[in-house]
């Protein structure tokens, strides 16, 4: 990423934080509380000595552990008033309210201990949203900055990752950062890719694999050249993947953060009512019914409210981000918790996207070890896609010296001690043996291609090969099933082979023959039945269709343009993490309604306990901040993987 980008990240990342949650992270403001700390403590061994020093060491803890909250409620109220135009005031507001009445009416005590408690509250709510930022942004320090270029001359030297280009020579050391993505020119290398995909097992490299930047490169030293601009790689995308997560938050936190100033403005509306209830429905006297009105002040602040979504949708995130699974924001998992169907793609989503030898079957009276031999030297002079599939099931075999010719429409033919061989499709032979024909029939409806190997046009053996769901895929499609969310399979492959696949799985519902222009509207179809749908896919033809449904999930494998429109991205091709986020969204959710239960429990408590006279500013301060605390430490719990979400 460019440096320009990389600071507009930084700006932003930084604006957001203020706007979002206060900022209480400063050294200066840190100090100042721990010095009104002591000064509230100072007040309470004078109280019964000296009151005046008492009175003065209690304001002075309200100057110096408060002033930023009162500075923010006053400041932001005014900032947000003037810019909308209307009467915004937040919690910081009604605080520095409350303490100005307890100060005016003589309990400086009780101040001193709102706003220090106060002020503590808010102090931990920061770390918890900047323990949850940092968990993120540490990528930013992953962040490449030079590569060593080679020159026409052989030599190299050292540039900024900036001014790399596409096509650019680069050379990588033992233990270097890879610089940017591309491929590998000459030698061989294991890279450590935790950085991209959380894979924690480096990964073994050889000339024309792809290498990412970011990466850390491990004892060999290699050539490669750079493919992608510095601004483009999976690596910078992944940057602002997570500066997109960090400004969306869930619709239960904006929809709390939005009613934060209207609850408050009522709370202010309600004040009038509440201090004159006092003398003309309770009998108080009007000291003891302004007493109260601070207190009701106290009580009615949404400060737990507040905190209940916006740390526990951080603290998420955070958490997948740790299990290689990005999110864009967290209104998509609130989605991803509400699913009621589910749509995957088959080739790369939930098969590997390369063929595989299954089955293979040879005359017994044959040599079976020569033909085997014989295939694999003819298949290695073809450029047929299951040429490799073939060649990586029989490995270490004997090569021959022979001349291999490939005949349009008929496959691969040779001449070997002078017979005649061809692999080719079943429909190119013209007379096959009655087995094989129902062999062939029988793994044709278990979605696999068949291949015919033949002896002077008589068969004499054929190999099965099929795309095959990969390792993770099952455990998924069962997990879905059994929560209730519909599975559908979405392929443009034949009928046959996508139901072979969608049984294999146990996957609800199969369609196939699909174009790439289809599977948009049949999420929509979907959407329209079942109502909120995720649709997983990895390929540019599979964009669309990610767009249009509720949560689109691209495979981290697959192209740029598929992770661009998606809203997760699984940066392992493993499903198994798909699993662990819907898991644990449906927690982050199940948490956040905890939350807003229990804050509007303890407001009800404490307004009835006021009104009952059974309550003081400093029971108030603490059962009011204690339940803050106790709803802050219960959306840290996100940040650590139940050990029941374990695979």
């Amino acid at each position: 990423m460019d440096n320009s980008k990389m600071n507009n990240f930084e700006q932003h990342s930084h604006v957001d934080e203020h706007t979002h949650e206060h900022s209480h992270g400063g050294k200066w403001i840190i100090v100042t509380f721990f010095i009104g700390m002591a000064a509230l403590i100072l007040g309470f061994l004078f109280q019964g000595s000296n009151a005046l020093a008492a009175n003065g060491f209690f304001l002075l803890s309200v100057l110096l552990a408060g002033h930023h909250v009162i500075l923010e409620g006053i400041g932001d109220t005014i900032r947000d008033s003037r810019a909308s135009k209307k009467f915004l005031p937040n919690v910081h507001f009604l605080m520095a309210l409350a303490a100005a009445g307890a100060i005016a009416i003589g309990n400086f005590e009780e101040a001193g201990m709102l706003i220090v408690i106060f002020a503590a509250a808010h102090f931990l709510e920061a770390y918890v949203d900047g323990k949850s930022k940092r968990e993120i942004t540490n990528l930013l320090n992953m962040n490449p900055t030079e590569a060593r270029i080679i020159l026409a001359d052989g030599s190299t030297k050292v540039i900024s990752v900036d001014e790399t280009k596409v096509g650019d020579k680069l050379k990588v050391l033992n233990g270097d950062q890879v610089p940017t993505d591309g491929v590998i020119l000459t030698g061989s290398t294991s890279i450590d890719e935790s950085s991209i995909n959380g894979e924690s097992i480096p990964k073994e490299k050889m000339v024309g694999d792809e290498v990412y930047g970011s990466t850390i490169n491990g004892s060999g030293t290699f050539t490669m050249e750079v493919t992608k601009d510095s601004s483009e790689t999976v690596f910078s995308k992944i940057l602002q993947l997570v500066n997109q997560s960090q400004k969306s938050l869930t619709k239960t936190a904006t929809l709390v953060k939005r009613l934060e100033p209207k609850y408050v403005t009522l709370v202010l509306i309600l004040y009038p009512f509440v201090l004159l209830a006092g003398p003309y429905i309770f009998n108080w006297t009007w000291d003891l019914s302004l007493y109260r009105s601070m207190v009701y002040l106290i009580a009615v602040s949404p400060c737990a409210l507040a905190a209940s979504a916006i740390p526990t949708t951080l603290a998420t995130i955070s958490n997948l981000s740790k299990k290689g699974v990005l999110v864009k924001g967290g209104e998509y998992l609130s989605k991803l918790a509400d699913l009621k169907a589910i749509s995957f793609d088959k080739t790369g989503t939930l098969t590997n996207g390369k063929p595989v030898v299954t089955d293979h079957l040879f005359e017994k009276e044959i040599d079976e070890n020569e033909v085997i031999d014989l295939i694999v030297s003819m298949e290695k002079q073809s450029n047929h896609p299951l040429a490799t599939a073939i060649i990586n099931k029989f490995a270490n075999r004997e090569l021959l010296d022979i001349t291999v010719d490939n005949e349009v429409g008929r496959g691969l033919s040779t001449k070997f001690k002078n017979s005649y061989y061809r692999i080719g499709k079943p429909s190119s032979f013209n007379a096959s043996s009655f087995i094989y024909k129902e062999k062939e029939k029988k793994l044709s409806s278990e979605g696999k291609t068949v291949v015919f190997i033949g002896k002077e046009e008589h068969v004499i053996g054929l190999i099965a090969l099929m795309d095959v769901p990969n390792q993770y895929a099952k455990d998924a499609v069962e997990y879905f099933n059994e929560d209730g969310v519909h599975t559908t399979l979405i392929t443009g492959d034949a009928k046959l082979t996508g139901e072979a696949v969608g049984h294999q799985l146990g996957i609800k519902e199969v369609v196939a023959n699909v174009m790439p222009e289809d599977k948009a509207n049949i999420v929509k179809s979907q959407q329209d039945k079942f109502g909120s749908i995720a649709m997983l896919g990895d390929g540019i033809n599979d964009a669309p269709a990610l767009v249009t449904a509720d949560v689109g999930v691209a495979m981290g494998d697959g192209t740029d343009i598929a992770m661009d429109v998606a809203d997760l991205v699984l940066m392992k091709n493993d499903l198994s993490n798909l699993v662990y986020a819907h898991k644990l969204s449906k927690k982050m959710n199940k948490v956040t309604w905890q939350n807003i239960g229990f804050s509007m429990f303890v407001v009800v408590l404490l307004v009835t306990l006021n009104f009952l006279g059974k309550m003081d500013i400093a029971i108030g301060v603490i059962m009011h901040e204690g339940s803050t605390v106790a709803v802050i430490l219960n959306a840290l719990r996100l940040l650590r993987t139940p050990k029941k979400y374990l695979q």
